[in-house]
């Protein structure tokens, strides 16, 4: 069921009633201050909502002619938690109270008709039109364009959540586009199947918006990543309906789903979507191991996938990322007996001070289940590595979505916190997490004096794997965007020379949009200019999003 948004965060991530895990432990933020080699850390809260004055609406007369169409609300909250979405840009700005790009109005379509009939009417009143719903966006995917438009509305699609159905023999399902992932997850779990696209947005995203930004959950090497369960698509644009049929394989021509898996709102609004499911496993396994290197551990994950070995989550840790938050959750207390009792151990095992940890998980019947552990621990052993016990393994299957709700209270306190990903081939792995790396420090040493880079491998393929970093560095609390801007271009130049993409799952939006080209070519983009021409002649369509 749709989500009252006023009962989430309109300026940070998840539920306003969600506890803060970071309340009370001023003791991280020393050992954070600590390591930053700052001070001690300010107190910078965000502005209240009370406190900012909002923009009148521009629709005017035109809002009437809307609201005979569709659903129209414009309430201030309303306004306000549509205005951009979750990335550090976004929420810098909305902390601040800058509402300057907030919509003049929220559209709720019932019918992929309305949708339609909501097209037609922007693209003839000049009316951008940006799609939303989770509104979890971390790439500004969802910042309102007015340039060279008489007004902006966001299309909220939350209240086109259906489950319309499932085929048990070929193992589909079909729903409305604005379900969200827990709810559509739960329909199908309630009839014995899984879909099994689970991201850490999970709680707050939507089955259409994983298809618009090619999306990949943290089980993605069993249950594939969007383009691999994107079925087919009814698909609203400003031209009318554009059906992509549900087939299992095609070879008439090119395949045109393609172009709806990553288009982020710019080509058309998905309406509803087939999509592939599985039966709900009978068994899994998730355990934890420890490498002592980047290297070892990155070989046994390359190993494992090329061998394919029936894995769900290979999730490895580099040794920042690992003694990070190792050490950031014990932060304030002593070493314990426990402690020094494991340091000794993991020496005597030729693990050295920083290992890196992996989290390996196994899902389907158990004895796929059992192969692949059984397998896969001989390749642990092989490349140096030790296991140290499901626990936890477990406890990051359980707090897997919490993540984001630490990004808030870190924010509160004067730090700036980010994540990008990128992927590239296993030959030149080790390459790219190297210059990222260093490009990321760099640029922070030169902007903060000091930062934080914690990276792992958090999917893996055939041929390559995808590399995700945080970043965490002192404000600038008198220019944070300037600064941060330089950092993200400073990482964003290294990764693109180095072979990667720009972008792995988080999608292109606004924050990758200038790096688009050097990945796609000039041809690549002429042809995405040229559906966009054909698709949304009038240009509406979340302007500024994948191509200008």
């Amino acid at each position: 069921m749709p989500i009252d948004r006023k009962d989430t965060r309109w300026n940070g991530w998840g539920w306003v009633k969600a506890h803060n895990p970071l309340e009370g432990r001023e003791p991280a933020f020393s050992w954070m201050a600590q390591a930053l080699g700052t001070g001690a850390l300010p107190h910078t809260p965000a502005t209240k909502l009370e406190e900012i004055s909002l923009s009148a609406t521009r629709l005017g007369a035109k809002r009437a002619t809307l609201a005979a169409i569709a659903e129209v609300r414009d309430d201030t909250y309303e306004r306000a938690s549509h205005t951009r979405g979750k990335s550090y840009l976004d929420l810098l700005k909305l902390r601040a109270g800058d509402l300057s790009d907030a919509p003049d109005a929220v559209v709720y379509p019932k019918t992929a008709d309305e949708i339609v009939r909501v097209l037609a009417w922007a693209s003839a009143e000049r009316v951008a039109v940006v799609p939303f719903a989770g509104g979890s966006s971390v790439v500004g995917g969802l910042t309102g364009s007015a340039k060279g438009f008489d007004a902006t509305i966001a299309l909220d699609l939350t209240s086109m959540d259906k489950f319309i159905s499932i085929d048990k023999t070929s193992l589909t399902a079909t729903a409305e586009a604005g379900i969200y992932g827990v709810d559509f997850e739960a329909a199908l779990n309630a009839q014995g199947f899984k879909h099994g696209h689970h991201p850490q947005s999970f709680e707050f995203s939507t089955l259409g918006g994983w298809i618009a930004a090619s999306g990949a959950g943290q089980q993605s090497n069993a249950y594939g990543r969007a383009g691999d369960w994107f079925a087919g698509a009814t698909v609203a644009t400003a031209k009318g309906l554009w059906r992509l049929p549900a087939l299992p394989a095609s070879a008439a021509g090119p395949d045109l789903r393609a172009l709806i898996v990553g288009s982020e709102g710019a080509f058309g609004v998905i309406t509803e979507a087939t999509v592939r499911i599985h039966a709900v496993p009978k068994a899994s396994d998730y355990a934890a191991y420890l490498f002592p290197n980047f290297a070892s551990g990155a070989e046994v994950v390359r190993r494992m996938v090329q061998a394919e070995l029936p894995t769900a989550t290979m999730r490895l840790s580099d040794a920042d990322e690992t003694y990070f938050f190792q050490a950031f959750g014990k932060a304030g207390g002593p070493p314990t007996f426990k402690d020094t009792l494991q340091a000794r151990y993991l020496s005597a095992r030729g693990m050295g001070d920083k290992p890196c940890a992996m989290i390996l998980g196994f899902e389907g019947d158990q004895d796929r289940v059992d192969y692949g552990v059984s397998a896969a621990r001989k390749l642990i052993r092989a490349c140096g590595g030790i296991g140290v016990g499901r626990s936890p393994a477990n406890r990051w299957y359980q707090g897997r979505f919490h993540g984001p709700y630490s990004r808030d209270p870190m924010m509160d306190r004067g730090l700036g916190v980010d994540t990008l990903e990128t992927a590239t081939t296993w030959s030149n792995i080790d390459a790219l997490w190297k210059a990222v790396r260093g490009a990321l420090d760099a640029a922070m040493r030169s902007k903060t004096g000091h930062g934080i880079v914690l990276a792992h491998i958090s999917h893996a393929y055939h041929d390559g794997a995808s590399l995700y970093f945080t970043y965490v560095w002192p404000r600038d609390l008198a220019d944070p965007i300037s600064q941060w801007r330089a950092i993200k271009a400073a990482a964003s130049d290294a990764l693109v020379a180095a072979g990667g993409t720009i972008t792995h799952h988080h999608g292109v939006g606004e924050d990758h949009l200038p790096w688009l080209e050097a990945e796609k070519g000039a041809t690549g983009i002429g042809v995405l200019r040229a559906v966009k021409r054909e698709l949304d002649p009038a240009g509406v369509m979340n302007p500024g999003k994948m191509v200008i």
